[in-house]
């Protein structure tokens, strides 16, 4: 063989090796976070150890509780159809979050954690659908009757280090024309002791965070929560970004929640309607016609399994902080869409 067939030939095979790349890494990625997790037989979930309600360990039965770790019970249904196949994570400090999922330490974090530009870009991460839609906001002694941003002149609000709060009150007060001194701790618990012995006169922090803080608080009954909000927050699963299969997943077990409470499917009802029901995607979401579950890389009663031993969204929102819970938050901006919330799922097909 001559020199230019030589070369000839080389530069298509090339060409070749360089046209099946995706297809490889398509391939590539069935052997990706998935798999590892199926291999490993259990899901690691960060989750919050501290905010009732929302996530917290319940010190009665060593169990974490709330509507975040729902959601990790949820995946581990999905994947192994075992909500106990979850080795939890606790990440007490907010500014552990994401080195926690860079590290590879944890597979998903599920723990009030707010959606935004910076983290999506920038933080290695990629955003599940939101769970909860919240607002930063202030909360103060009910005695003081601090209840707008320039009646904070001048005084001292407490925060959690590396949270959105932080930015979000400094932007608030600027544009209010207030100056304010802002002090930052490492957890809400070290925020709320400050604010206890008077080296705050007010907070600021997620709405869901200090409504389950107050109700669990000796001296809550004293405190009050701004109905103003500062900011939208937007709280959902993260995952570390790279990986579209595992984000597949963790998304669509959120959507199935969403899925079921539109078509009035729950927990107790489920296998009474998929005995007489002849709606499509209901049929395709419990893996009763088609075989979208391959895709997934779950077994057909993937989303069977989650809303049988989990529920769908309402009864997880209403058995954790809703109106079946002690902190009785209404659903507002949760609601489903059919009801006026922002609560919606792309279509199953």
């Amino acid at each position: 063989m001559n020199t230019t067939k030589r070369v000839s030939l080389f530069l298509t095979l090339a060409l070749l090796v360089t046209l099946a790349l995706p297809f490889v890494s398509a391939k590539a990625q069935d052997g990706g976070l998935l798999a590892t997790v199926k291999a490993r037989g259990k899901v690691i979930c960060g989750v919050n150890p501290g905010i009732p309600g929302f996530g917290y360990l319940d010190s009665a039965d060593n169990t974490f509780k709330g509507f975040d770790p729902s959601f990790c019970r949820a995946l581990a249904a999905a994947i192994f159809g075992d909500t106990e196949a979850v080795e939890w994570r606790p990440i007490a400090r907010a500014a552990d979050r994401f080195p926690s999922l860079a590290s590879g330490d944890i597979d998903v974090l599920i723990r009030n954690t707010t959606f935004t530009a910076g983290r999506d870009t920038a933080e290695g991460a990629d955003f599940a659908p939101t769970t909860f839609y919240d607002a930063s906001t202030v909360l103060v002694r009910t005695a003081d009757s601090l209840m707008t941003l320039e009646s904070l002149k001048d005084l001292t609000i407490c925060a959690i280090k590396g949270t959105t709060n932080e930015r979000a009150i400094g932007e608030a007060m600027a544009a209010a024309g207030a100056t304010f001194t802002l002090v930052t701790y490492d957890d809400i618990d070290a925020v709320l002791d400050a604010f206890s012995a008077n080296r705050c006169d007010a907070v600021t922090s997620d709405r869901s965070q200090l409504a389950g803080k107050r109700s669990s608080n000796a001296n809550g009954g004293d405190w009050t929560i701004w109905d103003a909000n500062l900011t939208k927050e937007p709280l959902g699963p993260v995952v570390k970004a790279g990986d579209s299969q595992w984000l597949d997943v963790v998304r669509w077990t959120v959507y199935a929640t969403i899925i079921a409470e539109e078509k009035g499917i729950t927990s107790t009802n489920i296998d009474d309607v998929l005995a007489t029901t002849k709606d499509p995607e209901t049929l395709r979401l419990f893996g009763k016609d088609g075989e979208l579950y391959k895709a997934l890389g779950l077994e057909a009663n993937w989303a069977y399994n989650i809303i049988k031993n989990v529920g769908n969204y309402g009864e997880i929102f209403d058995s954790t902080v809703g109106e079946g819970s002690p902190l009785g938050l209404p659903r507002g901006l949760n609601a489903l869409w059919l009801n006026g919330g922002l609560q919606y799922a792309p279509p199953y097909r």
